[in-house]
């Protein structure tokens, strides 16, 4: 496929590109308190957000209250000072919450400090060994799995104490009493829960202007000072603080030494996975921030971090630490630019454990634990299982959490592993062979890996097929060993000495001695350079139309992709489309929708118009189809986005501005074409350019450089226009205000190959960068 290069301007039209003075004091002083702001501004959101969480975890652990803020203390400051993501916040673990309370019952809270201390010292050995990368090998859903048998425990635990009761050490126990607990449950503590909860999961969705000013405050503390203020005055357990002391040292378990090691390796591998799980997913959040920092994160600083961290807890009588999605999640929404955030967190943490008791206090313990049982809830994620799912590991994952549930953390991990390995050896020597007799021919299919342990199968259903066939066979797996190779070709050779037919097919239908450069265009690929494409006609030297040319294509299509796709577009045909996303963009031949959102199949629902208008409510019914298409995936689809996509060489953004004057073009309605009336949409884009001026004054501009000119400056401003007409329509607005639709604007540059995405809240139009590549440890 040849490069399009951009045409070069002619000598006298060579101007030198203005060199960028490099910014001055002033500017560096104001960039730096900008990031300041930010991360001061962060480091108290995660602090309200962490202050419940903690205690939460230690009531359900059973350790001492203070530990939960200790663990958050300590990993605020000590992790966010030594780890290597630095916008990772690291606190008490939420996936060691079930360890961590069997340990206490087993060993006791200075055991348990010991382990923690012992398992710190176990990952800070493996940092500095570099294995951090290694452990990202496990397959996610073993990880997943794990995390939601945890999830499944912590809700059934939680919920024992949310009715008024105790919860026991299994999860099974705990379910098994459960019935006789609803029989005689804690009214009170009922009603504190289910305030706690109701906020939990209500708060996000509150609508409007109400709902965007709630948002400034994290869930969990509003829900914890509701369940609180409704708690007033009545009699129920709340948090009790102890005078802060030094605490007790920690000491070895009465145990075995394989005991003490079973708990060490259970502690290290859990809070080393969700560490280093949390700071990829922290990672990849923070790199879509145009203000976060460049760069990766350091996987085995980070677990080195950690594990100083989990060190430390221990010794001053904290819970053990992990970073957690949760927190970092919400400290990148925050705006956070760099790990001052991270332990600003920890110093308020500290601040308000010895200033602030007074008011922990007044906390019940029922709103406590109502919170933790909705985070173990959310822990078992259907986005999991339906990714575990698609992938084929749904048994992986399954096994996994019921291990976790019945056996614990370590034995269901290594059920995980087992099934996963049992799996993968399955899949490599399940081989199925099938014969079919077609109209003309033989077909033998055969799915799966062809290995040695599957010639036999495969040389009986060869021996079925009569001499003198034609006969295709069809090879759907992805690997082939020398044995099956050699049986495949000496069967073939000998068939055709008999006269036979025979044709060797892979998955895409391409015959297997063909060369691998035979098929090497996208289908992406421009008809001119689509050797693919080409027709008989022109490889006679024929002339080719262009309906050769589209015909070419299908029939490209039909051999090189449709194999692919074609299971895909039958699940497709089955269930029918559920597009998540809304593409309302324009109908130039060179914005390819598919190319540019490296989407496929039932992904988008694409409306494509010329200029990307979108008609507001009230115009004439000639513009009801898109209005319709608008209405249909909302209302009917159900789509939870819809975005306005602009480009540069907008033909109908040129045409609005060689324009005569609207009174002109309104004084010849009754000669006006069906194009200059579609394009009247595109007047109040052009009005509102007028109004703002040539500079923008603010209100439209590119983030990395100046807007080119007028024609851009139209397509930009034209993006924004739509979205304000896209609210108009009655639907489009009930959506958004519950929350339940986003819109957002984008600008595709064609000749750079490079998007753009609007940010409503500064009006400007930032590049989307690359996906960061794979993280170096």
């Amino acid at each position: 496929m040849s490069h399009i290069e951009k045409p070069q301007p002619q000598p006298s039209e060579v101007r030198p590109e203005p060199s960028r003075p490099e910014p001055g004091p002033e500017r560096r002083t104001k960039r730096v308190s900008g990031a300041v702001r930010r991360d001061l501004s962060a480091s108290i959101v995660i602090f309200l957000l962490a202050v419940p969480l903690s205690l939460g975890l230690a009531l359900a652990t059973g350790a001492p209250l203070q530990a939960g803020l200790v663990a958050a203390a300590v990993g605020g400051i000590v992790a966010g000072l030594l780890g290597g993501a630095p916008l990772q916040v690291s606190g008490a673990a939420t996936g060691l919450l079930v360890v961590t309370a069997d340990l206490i019952q087993r060993f006791g809270w200075r055991a348990t400090c010991a382990i923690t201390i012992l398992a710190g010292g176990v990952q800070l050995t493996l940092g500095a060994l570099r294995v951090a990368r290694a452990a990202l090998a496990i397959s996610p859903a073993i990880v997943h799995g794990m995390l939601a048998g945890i999830g499944v425990t912590i809700a059934i635990g939680q919920l024992h104490v949310v009715l008024g009761g105790s919860p026991d050490s299994s999860a099974l126990d705990n379910a098994a009493a459960l019935p006789r607990q609803l029989e005689d449950p804690h009214a009170i503590a009922m009603l504190i829960g289910a305030i706690t909860v109701a906020v939990l999961v209500g708060w996000g969705r509150l609508p409007g202007r109400v709902g965007r000013w709630a948002r400034v405050f994290p869930a969990p503390l509003a829900a914890v000072l509701a369940a609180t203020a409704a708690s007033a005055g009545m009699t129920v357990p709340r948090v009790e603080l102890p005078s802060w002391r030094l605490p007790d040292l920690p000491a070895l378990p009465d145990a075995s030494w394989p005991a003490i090691a079973a708990a060490v390796l259970t502690v290290t591998l859990v809070a080393s996975m969700e560490s280093l799980l949390s700071a990829v997913a922290v990672d990849r959040l923070a790199a879509e921030q145009p203000y976060a920092p460049g760069g990766h994160a350091h996987l085995n600083r980070e677990l080195a971090g950690q594990g100083l961290a989990n060190a430390v807890s221990g010794l001053l009588g904290g819970l053990p630490i992990s970073g957690g999605a949760i927190r970092g999640s919400a400290n990148v929404k925050a705006g956070a630019v760099s790990r001052r955030s991270t332990v600003l967190h920890g110093v308020w943490v500290l601040l308000c454990a010895g200033l602030l008791a007074a008011a922990l206090e007044l906390i019940p313990l029922a709103a406590l634990a109502a919170l933790v049982m909705v985070i173990g809830v959310r822990m078992v994620s259907f986005a999991h299982i339906r990714h575990v799912q698609r992938h084929r590991e749904f048994p992986v994952y399954a096994a996994t959490l019921g291990g976790v549930v019945v056996f614990g953390v370590l034995h269901g991990v290594a059920t995980g592993v087992a099934v996963a390995v049992f799996l993968a050896l399955r899949r490599l020597t399940h081989t199925r062979v099938m014969v079919t007799e077609e109209a003309d021919s033989h077909r033998v299919r055969v799915s799966g890996q062809l290995t040695f342990l599957a010639v036999p199968r495969l040389t009986r259903a060869l021996a079925l097929v009569p001499e003198r066939a034609n006969v295709v066979i069809e090879l759907c797996g992805s690997f082939m060993d020398h044995a099956a190779y050699e049986a495949l070709q000496t069967w073939s050779a000998a068939h055709r000495a008999h006269g036979g037919w025979v044709t060797l097919g892979g998955r895409s239908g391409r015959p297997i001695a063909e060369p691998a450069s035979a098929h090497s265009c996208r289908p992406w690929t421009p008809w001119r350079n689509h050797h693919c494409t080409r027709s008989a006609l022109a490889r006679e030297s024929v002339p080719e139309t262009s309906g050769s040319q589209l015909l070419g294509g299908v029939s490209a299509f039909q051999r090189h992709t449709a194999p692919l796709v074609r299971e895909e577009l039958a699940r497709l045909a089955r269930e029918g489309q559920r597009p998540t996303q809304l593409f309302l963009t324009c109908a130039d031949s060179r914005l390819v929708t598919s190319m540019i959102t490296s989407s496929g199949p039932g992904d988008l629902f694409t409306v494509r118009n010329v200029g990307n208008l979108m008609p507001p409510p009230g115009s004439d019914g000639s513009c009801d189809s898109v209005g319709a298409a608008i209405e249909y995936a909302v209302e009917v689809l159900k789509v939870g986005s819809i975005t306005v996509c602009g480009h540069s060489g907008c033909g109908a953004m040129g045409a609005l501005l060689n324009s005569a004057t609207s009174a002109a073009q309104d004084a010849h309605e009754v000669e006006a074409t069906p194009l200059t009336r579609w394009l009247r949409h595109g007047r109040p884009s052009l009005a509102r350019m007028e109004r703002i001026g040539r500079l923008g004054r603010g209100e439209v501009a590119l983030a990395e450089r100046p807007v080119a000119d007028d024609h851009e400056r139209l397509a930009l401003v034209n993006v924004m226009q739509q979205l304000d007409h896209l609210r108009a329509h009655a639907c489009v607005a009930r959506r958004v205000a519950e929350g339940s639709l986003t819109l957002q604007g984008m600008y595709f540059h064609v000749a750079e190959a490079q998007a753009y995405v609007l940010d409503e809240a500064t009006r400007r139009f930032s590049a989307v960068l690359p996906e960061p590549a794979p993280l170096t440890a």
